[in-house]
């Protein structure tokens, strides 16, 4: 139907909508015959149900965004006035990308504004109807795969992401130089063993699940090549691009990448098989047969394929955009794109924030510059993750009031060259990689201010429940650049950290000084981060390592940020490997694994021994660090936080979203939705029982998770129990009792919302419950109280022998009397790589000497106590 955009009332509606000031671009000839538009500044407008060969006025829209562009392109060079896009609610359907350059820009000091309704989207998808069931298969069904589509890596069924379909392999394997040896041929007969992927996840080993990958921070996929008899070869480049590494020969077991681990043995062996018609075994489970362009759907229960509104993605890009200025993007919906480069034997070897080893050989000299013959320069300018918006080389551009959803690559790109923009206002969720990607790793120095990214703010967005595909990646990434601001925003329930800053820290590791790069002037200040790192480890709320400016005057500072509940081992603010210039005062810090500020590294670039210059000041933490100058790092006037609602009043209400933003919180994008299942279940077993636990849902559905269901199976039956989800929160564990001595069990969580209990995840590994020896465990080490005057941060590390079960908690006991449980997931993760422990203790007398002591739970007991003594300070 033809949208009205010429009735008084959907023009006082626009105008109401568009405020002051916006912006975008266009070209090609104006349609003479049109008086109103011949030759004059006016608006073009466009809608889903216009036509090409109308004039693009308000009574006549027209249907293409290529053909507005078009329109607009003429009149751009030419502006009286900001010229507007109108693009009118609904759907349009790209065949292309929306290409933009340099002359879809504005000018004379006015802008071009693309804005759309809020229900305007940009779809680069295609609807899959025709759906019948398939004989032979109860409860599936398939559909002829729509024309255009030949590959895709996403399906959604009424906005919601469905998985495709995995499961364990159904062989043991075992490494070999180009694959693995299977102990059956079994995928040498499945349907399409080309199209199969096996997916390496990390994260700290625990309990029975394995690190499998390259880094606890990484999640490589790589596709088969073949499947012949029993030998399944790996395709290339991506096995060795992600199994081989150039070793120094003089730095025993020191990789010349220096990111991760030099033997990756260990991390050879797949986590599970992504992908196969074979694997289609639990609702919500998808496959696309290229061979046969066949799509496979195993619905839900409740959905009807009938009626669903069922998406999978095409295009790669939605927007492309090279060269413009002075144009904005308002009020769209980016929506269906994909990103195929992991589907192809590239496959998806990662390094870090999604970064890749690329190219044959990749492993051998991409960014080794130096110090490798041949090695790819600058270093570390590893493969950048694309993105589906797309803008480079821009100038005063825009985006804001958008939803950023449902995409397959990363979400948004300003990168090369891109200065004095802005994203503003905008929702991302539901991406399968990064969010933002601000800047690149490329260019470290330059000559021309023609490729520096520079004066770009990201402000006042909501990023949440992302990445959904590629793990290791990260809400806002900034690579080297100059003056950018990185505030008020709000993440959560992200997998991996929350912001990363800056590059190329690593030559640290050999004792070499950073890469120098052209960084300077980059603020992160008063965001709201909390519930990251969710399924990935060794990461932190806000992530820098490299060179961060010239001084502590112009070097990165990280301000007035709210940090809280993080799941995964790591830091609250992160300053890895050559951070240098980094200044973190006024922070609000709790709830964090390990450290909440950390670690000062050696400075290389002088013969002093000195620590990379660094300023932890003022901040409210659970830390308890004295003052203290070491050889440059400076740690002084930081406050002890005994509770949460201790912290000033001030940075709480000042961190995240401003008034005038907070209504993206009850934005609701995608469909409403049993939550993703949960991740990474581990479990051990003593006698009767096994104990459990996982990494949680971060992907809700626009509900939150409830309670989480635990399934143990063994013996031909099955036991389950129901955590809520703050027990679990609270506890990171739960138990499942009445079993028997014996017999083999393996475990499966599913989530709980408002709208229904996920599918379970992968299986954990088997555990057979029986007797222990009752061995205890250890005492914990490095027992140590850092008093203030009302209260201590005790700190610990885990014992080095835990007996017969591994850690689930300790006890603090306080001379005043009080004893003080601890739990929770940073009891269960710090113990395997004895990583440090940290609780407040409140309620203390000033001036007053107490003597506390610390012991180990596990299943089997509690063990002997580290106690250890402390005066606090005078009022």
């Amino acid at each position: 139907m033809l949208t009205n955009w010429g009735s008084t009332r959907r023009r006082t509606a626009v105008a109401a909508l568009l405020g002051a000031g916006a912006l975008l671009a266009t070209t090609g000839p104006v349609a003479a015959a049109d008086p109103e538009a011949a030759g004059r500044n006016v608006d073009v407008y466009v809608s889903p149900g216009g036509s090409d060969q109308a004039s693009g006025t308000a009574g006549h829209p027209v249907r293409t965004l290529d053909r507005a562009r078009d329109l607009v392109r003429q009149r751009a060079p030419h502006l009286t006035r900001d010229l507007t896009v109108h693009l009118a609610p609904g759907v349009f359907r790209l065949a292309a990308p929306l290409r933009l350059d340099a002359g879809d820009s504005g000018g004379n000091g006015h802008r071009v504004i693309w804005q759309g309704s809020g229900d305007t989207e940009l779809n680069g998808g295609v609807r899959v109807t025709g759906w019948r069931p398939v004989v032979g298969r109860p409860g599936l069904f398939a559909a002829p795969a729509p024309a255009g589509l030949d590959n895709t890596r996403q399906l959604y069924v009424d906005g919601v992401r469905e998985q495709r379909a995995r499961g364990p392999l159904p062989v043991t394997v075992k490494a070999t130089a180009d694959g693995y040896t299977a102990s059956a041929d079994t995928l040498a007969h499945w349907r399409n063993p080309k199209d199969v992927e096996f997916v390496y996840v990390s994260g700290e080993a625990l309990w029975n699940v394995q690190r499998d990958g390259l880094g606890q921070w990484t999640e490589p996929r790589c596709p088969l090549a073949a499947a012949e008899g029993t030998t399944i070869t790996m395709a290339q480049p991506c096995w060795d691009n992600s199994t081989k590494r150039v070793l120094f020969p003089d730095i025993p077991g020191r990789s010349v990448n220096m990111v991760g681990p030099a033997d990756l043995t260990n991390g050879r062996h797949p986590t599970y098989a992504e992908n196969a018609f074979e694997l289609l075994d639990t609702p919500g489970e998808w496959y696309l047969d290229r061979s046969a362009h066949v799509v496979y759907y195993l619905p839900k229960p409740g959905q009807d394929l009938r009626r669903a509104d069922v998406e999978m993605p095409v295009l790669e890009k939605l927007l492309d955009a090279r060269g413009i200025h002075d144009v904005a993007f308002r009020g769209l919906r980016y929506s269906y794109a994909t990103w195929l480069t992991p589907s192809s034997t590239e496959g998806f070897s990662e390094i870090q924030a999604g970064y890749t080893i690329t190219g044959a050989d990749g492993w051998a000299v991409q960014g080794l510059c130096q110090f490798v013959p041949g090695g790819t320069c600058p270093y570390a300018s590893w493969t950048r993750e694309p993105a589906n918006v797309s803008v480079s080389h821009g100038w005063h551009v825009e985006f804001s009031d958008s939803v950023f959803a449902h995409l397959g690559g990363a979400g948004l790109d300003l990168i090369e060259g891109t200065k004095e923009s802005q994203v503003r206002g905008d929702v991302f969720t539901d991406i399968s990689g990064n969010g933002v990607q601000v800047g690149g790793v490329g260019k470290p120095t330059t000559d021309t201010d023609a490729d520096v990214v520079r004066d770009v703010r990201v402000t006042d967005n909501h990023l949440y429940g992302l990445p959904r595909e590629f793990h290791g990646g990260v809400p806002i990434v900034n690579g080297y650049t100059v003056r950018n601001t990185l505030s008020h925003n709000q993440i959560d329930h992200v997998g991996y950290s929350a912001i990363s800053v800056g590059w190329g820290g690593w030559p640290d590791k050999i004792k070499r000084p950073a890469t120098p790069n052209l960084s300077h002037d980059n603020v992160v200040s008063d965001n709201l981060i909390f519930d990251y790192m969710q399924m990935l480890d060794d990461g932190g709320g806000v992530y820098t390592q490299g060179i961060t400016g010239s001084s502590l005057a112009d070097g990165e500072k990280v301000t007035g940020n709210v940090i809280h509940d993080q799941w995964g081992l790591g830091k609250g603010v992160y300053t890895d490997n050559g951070n240098t210039y980094e200044t973190i005062r006024g922070n609000v810090l709790y709830r964090t694994a390990y450290f909440n500020v950390g670690t000062v590294h050696v400075d290389y670039r002088d013969d002093l021994g000195n620590n990379d210059p660094t300023l932890i000041e003022g901040n409210y933490w659970e830390q308890g660090d004295r003052d203290k100058t070491d050889k440059g790092a400076i740690t002084r006037g930081n406050q002890l936080l005994a509770h949460p609602a201790d912290a000033p009043a001030a940075i709480v209400a000042n961190a995240g979203l401003e008034p005038a933003y907070r209504g993206l919180l009850s934005r609701q994008v995608g469909g409403r939705a049993p939550a993703e299942a949960p991740s990474r279940v581990g479990t051990f077993a003593v006698a009767g029982k096994l104990y459990a636990t996982w990494n949680p849902t971060f992907a809700f559905n626009n509900a939150p998770v409830k309670a989480y269901v635990v399934t143990a199976s063994g013996g031909g039956r099955t036991f389950s129990t129901t955590v809520t989800a703050a027990d679990f929160a609270k506890r990171a564990y739960a138990e499942v009792p009445g079993l028997a001595d014996g017999t083999a069990y393996t475990v499966t969580v599913a989530a709980r919302n408002a709208f229904g209990t996920s599918e379970p995840s992968l299986p954990s590994a088997p555990v057979t419950p029986g007797p222990k020896p009752a061995a205890l465990p250890g005492i914990p080490t490095s027992a140590r109280a850092l008093p203030a005057s009302t209260a201590a941060s005790i700190r610990w590390n885990p014992p080095a022998a835990t007996g017969d079960t591994p850690v689930l908690g300790y006890v603090i006991t306080v001379s005043d009397g009080r004893t003080i449980p601890v739990e929770g997931r940073d009891a269960l993760v710090t113990q395997p790589t004895v990583k440090g422990m940290t609780r407040v203790v409140d309620n203390l007398k000033p001036a007053t000497a107490y003597t506390f002591t610390v012991a180990a739970i596990t299943a089997t007991g509690t063990g002997p106590a580290a106690t250890f003594t402390a005066t606090t300070a005078a009022a």
